[in-house]
């Protein structure tokens, strides 16, 4: 009988994402801080001391790595979001504290060119951001939501879906680059403004107090 040949596509996967992280990594600097409509692929190339046909070999297009670049955002969002929820399932102050803070610190990256060019350049790409963002507010702060309402400290005679609800409406009606750009925030202004808002009206007198 002839020995199945194992399959050494993990090995290819980890090797191609070796090389490609770095181009992710400046691109994401730059494209945060700056935005990513003046940054070139040949300032890029130069920067990482490869050839621009290299780089296009990664990525065909400028679009296609700012996708790579928002893909690597979301990927450690969610990874540290997970991990607090995780370490403090059971103790709803620490969550909504390390919650909050991490949301905050991840939204700091985000620059005002950035956000203006996501409007004027790839209003398209945004709306993938939106359903992403979307999902992991859902997927967190429900949980906490649920847990605060366990320990009473949220407010019981309101659903935490519907609370969820709110708190998503909120964010993709003020958290977008045309409302941003027109209210003169940055993301991480407009979105510890819309949670102070919702906690205001979610928390009990217990929760506000702790």
């Amino acid at each position: 009988m002839r020995r199945q040949r194992k399959s050494n596509l993990p090995e290819q996967e980890h090797a191609a994402q070796a090389r490609t992280q770095p181009i992710i990594e400046a691109a994401r600097r730059h494209f945060f801080s700056h935005g990513f409509r003046g940054v070139t692929m040949d300032d890029l190339a130069a920067e990482l001391g490869i050839s621009k046909k290299t780089l296009y070999a990664h990525f065909p297009s400028k679009t296609a790595l700012l996708e790579a670049v928002l893909a690597d955002k979301f990927a450690s969002v969610r990874k540290e979001l997970e991990r607090i929820t995780r370490e403090h399932a059971h103790d709803f102050p620490a969550a909504l504290h390390e919650l909050l803070a991490g949301t905050l610190r991840e939204l700091d990256e985000i620059k005002p060119p950035f956000v203006r060019d996501m409007r004027q350049k790839a209003p398209h790409i945004f709306k993938t951001v939106e359903r992403r963002r979307a999902e992991m507010i859902e997927r967190s702060f429900g949980k906490l939501f649920i847990e605060g309402q366990r320990t009473g400290m949220v407010r019981k005679d309101i659903p935490a879906k519907f609370m969820i609800e709110v708190l998503l409406g909120a964010v993709q009606a003020i958290v977008n680059p045309a409302k941003i750009q027109e209210l003169g925030l940055t993301p991480k202004i407009g979105f510890s403004s819309i949670i102070k808002i919702v906690l205001e009206g979610a928390l009990t007198a217990k929760g506000r107090k702790i």
